[in-house]
């Protein structure tokens, strides 16, 4: 009998594209996964390596020193300064060195103290898949809301509320993954504030940092001068923040498995006792490729920046075409929109339909926390060939049951 994982669920995201496998014709705008291929400079990195017979052996725990060095220099480059040697930790992908974290940090029952610190405080909507790794390391997911009609910025009231005496820890993914919202530098000041006081450790999952096109939800007057913050810039704060980052999304390297963790000396030599008994090492192969992705891709980068952009503009001019079936905000950063649906609270039943009824696969709002609900997850991280199909699709179906602009309730 399994005990650990009665209550531990596999991602919707997941669940809808296992569903979305057995339908033929189907267009995917649900699961993350970039249309582009990995760029040819880091497979090269990769073959290169590969040849010189150098990836056929576990590296070092905490990851290749030479990649560890670049990730040091890239770091330094954005303000963050940690010793590639003690303070950095190459890990499986962002969700394993996020695993490994809640691990960590959430203490197991039997803990010998007056009151377990064992929740940890995630906002909804947030990325789907937090929820289940705090449980998986024994923690409570406590959700804090974002508000929708601010741009899903912060609700600072009810955030203090959830904090506690049990509190472990706080996730914060920014750009945040579903709703592309992007937190500004005092709202994040003011959690690391509230969070120094109360002992609390900061997650902070920057994945999408790279993939931010306008200034609108930073107050930033011009894009071109805008510059992402993260609090791993504040010397002062090492101590409580954990920052994760993932190659996966920025170099389209979703496969490859690789990503990267740093903190203070202190919190990262107790992550990588945990980081060693969950892989040993990230796939070494990856991580050659990974010193390829950070030394030579950032055009490519930019270009992926760029398509984004322009894919999110397009999405969005869908959408417009069906005022009586969404609402949304434009998303300042990321590659997903997350719209309203109008009239139908039930996402799920809304997302299953949609997937039977157009052979158009998204993420029910549900899956990213309570607040989610009433919502779908749209990625642009697809095709712009793909967006016009799923899209054409969902208007042409709404078209034909109502004869105009369509209505959620339809579904």
């Amino acid at each position: 009998m399994f005990f650990r994982t009665k209550n531990i669920k596999l991602s919707p995201i997941k669940q809808m594209e296992l569903l979305a496998s057995k339908i033929p014709d189907v267009v995917s705008l649900a699961q993350g996964i970039p249309s582009f291929d990995t760029p040819e400079i880091i497979k090269k990195a990769a073959l290169k390596a590969l040849n010189r017979g150098v990836v056929a052996k576990y590296s070092l725990t905490y990851g290749l020193p030479e990649l560890r060095e670049t990730i040091e220099q890239k770091l330094a480059e954005d303000g963050m300064h940690y010793d590639f040697e003690k303070e950095i930790i190459v890990t499986a992908g962002s969700i394993e060195a996020i695993t490994a974290t809640l691990l960590t940090v959430i203490q197991p029952p039997e803990a010998k103290s007056h009151r377990v610190k064992n929740e940890v405080i995630l906002f909804s909507p947030s990325y789907a898949s937090y929820p289940e790794a705090i449980k998986a390391a024994g923690g409570r997911p406590v959700f804090a809301n974002l508000i929708e009609e601010n741009n899903w910025q912060i609700d600072f009231k009810n955030l203090i509320k959830k904090i506690n005496s049990r509190t472990a820890a706080i996730i914060i993914c920014n750009p945040n993954n579903p709703t592309g919202a992007i937190f500004p530098k005092d709202d994040l000041l003011k959690i690391a504030e509230a969070a120094w006081k109360k002992k609390i450790f900061i997650i902070c999952d920057e994945v999408y940092k790279d993939f931010v096109y306008d200034s609108t939800a930073m107050g930033a007057p011009d894009v071109q001068k805008l510059k992402f913050f993260s609090l791993a810039q504040i010397p002062e704060l090492r101590k409580i923040i954990i920052r994760v980052f993932s190659l996966s999304k920025v170099y389209a390297m979703t496969g490859w498995r690789i990503g990267f963790l740093h903190s203070d000396e202190e919190n990262v030599s107790e992550i990588v006792k945990i980081h060693d008994s969950l892989v040993t090492c990230a796939p070494v192969i990856s991580q050659y490729a990974a010193i390829g992705a950070l030394d030579f891709a950032d055009k490519e980068v930019g270009t992926f920046r760029t398509k984004y952009q322009e894919r999110r503009d397009l999405i969005c001019r869908h959408l417009d075409d069906l005022p009586n079936v969404f609402s949304y905000q434009k998303p300042s950063g990321s590659y997903f929109v997350f719209p309203k649906i109008l009239k139908l609270k039930n996402s799920l039943r809304f997302a299953l339909n949609l997937l039977e009824r157009t052979r158009v696969a998204v993420v029910p709002g549900i899956a990213f926390g309570p607040s989610g609900e009433g919502h779908i997850r749209m990625s642009f991280g697809r095709s712009e060939k793909d967006i016009n199909e799923a899209m054409k699709r969902i208007k042409d179906y709404f078209v034909s049951v109502d004869g105009s602009k369509g209505k959620a309730s339809n579904l």
